[in-house]
């Protein structure tokens, strides 16, 4: 199973892959602090046996160092299974595409779909380019 994660302040958006082409957005999961977070999204990575995990990192932006040592920070707090890979994918423009696809779909409501609907392309990119 492939795993991408969209780290955000307020929830991560997850997203699944069983055999590499169909991705499917799962529930975000919501963050009251880097800790919980962390647990309860290693909980997930073990309950689905993910064995490769896809971060979507910052590129360009007046933040993007600073993002990308939180998004690394935050990663290095997963208790990840033995042997899963983790690589970085460029998120540039993710959310607000997301935010195109579900235009007149679903209210802009704060549920974490555009977040997970954010790690669905950022997935989506990184098996198109390997």
């Amino acid at each position: 199973m492939i795993a991408a994660i969209d780290v955000g302040l307020r929830r991560i958006g997850v997203a699944l892959s069983p055999d590499g082409r169909v991705v499917i957005p799962k529930e975000a999961i919501l963050r009251s602090g880097r800790n919980q977070a962390a647990r309860d999204l290693s909980e997930f990575l073990k309950r689905w046996e993910v064995e490769i995990l896809v971060v979507g990192l910052p590129r360009g932006g007046s933040s993007e160092e600073e993002m990308e040592r939180r998004i690394r920070h935050f990663v290095s707090l997963l208790e990840l299974p033995e042997g899963v890979e983790v690589h970085f994918q460029d998120e540039a423009g993710s959310s607000q595409e997301a935010k195109e696809r579900m235009e007149g779909i679903i209210r802009q409501r704060r549920d974490g779909r555009i977040d997970s609907l954010a790690a669905q392309i950022i997935l989506e990119r990184w098996l198109e380019g390997r």
